[in-house]
């Protein structure tokens, strides 16, 4: 799934965690060092914490954006991404724990050094989780395959039951937009036949169908695999067992409407 916080395509949180994580670490060493060598490296640590919490609530933005827009609702990336910002939040409030009590710490920088592990411990829970959404729910990726096209995606309001979902030309064979109506994600395509519509969640983990491949009259979901008729819904590869649902689409006067 496309990222809604990137620039020309760039998603912006996996480029700003480089900075806390960074920063973070190295007031853990420092501290480390300080306390090992009893010398005032403890004071360099401070910064780093500094730079840390503001480096972390920066990229906590576009991370909330991508959490709010990008990773697919009621799939296991939700539950996902949901652990992930909370490990992260309390890494957050750890070192900014560590902060509040260095200067009352200076004889026993210990303790420092021992809150200052728990958070880099939560940190690499943190990135292992934030690695995973990327790597196997594809999250912040935008798919290409052949003749797929741009990411075209468009939030939309019912009338009378239609949907105008597109111009007649506006996708080519085998290529996908991804509707918001009201509650419901929809994937319009359009096959060698003609237009078709069905539910933008994979029935197996709720992997974005929209995020996919489609071919031949077939969709294919990106997390584990699994295919799906887009004509019938029904479930032609698994894990999936259960089918999709699929909507009735009318083309008129160029335009591509779908019943809701």
């Amino acid at each position: 799934m496309r990222s809604k916080a990137s620039i020309k395509g760039h998603p912006l949180h996996p480029i700003l965690i480089g900075f806390p994580v960074a920063f973070f670490t190295g007031a853990f060493l420092f501290d480390l060092l300080a306390y090992i060598n009893n010398n005032n490296l403890w004071a360099t640590a401070r910064y780093l914490d500094i730079a840390g919490i503001i480096g972390g609530l920066i990229a906590a933005g576009p991370g909330f954006i991508d959490y709010l827009f990008t990773v697919p609702p009621n799939s296991s990336a939700k539950k996902r991404a949901t652990i992930h910002a909370l490990v992260n939040v309390a890494m957050l409030v750890t070192f900014g724990f560590a902060f509040f009590i260095r200067h009352k710490a200076n004889d026993n920088l210990g303790i420092v050094v021992i809150i200052e592990l728990v958070g880099v411990l939560l940190l690499g829970i943190a990135g292992w989780m934030g690695g995973t959404l990327v790597t196997r729910n594809q999250i912040s990726i935008d798919i290409r395959y052949a003749n797929a096209g741009k990411w075209k995606e468009a939030r939309l309001e019912p009338m009378d039951g239609l949907v105008e979902a597109a111009t007649a030309d506006e996708l080519k064979t085998d290529q996908m937009k991804l509707l918001h109506i009201k509650d419901k994600r929809i994937v319009l395509g359009r096959t060698e036949k003609g237009y078709v519509a069905f539910d933008d969640r994979c029935t197996h983990k709720g992997g974005s169908l929209a995020g996919g491949l489609m071919i031949c009259g077939t969709v294919q979901c990106p997390w584990h695999g699994s295919q799906f008729d887009v004509n019938t819904g029904t479930c032609k590869a698994g894990p999936a067992k259960e089918a999709i649902n699929t909507y009735a689409v009318t083309e008129k006067d160029g335009k591509v409407y779908v019943k809701i």
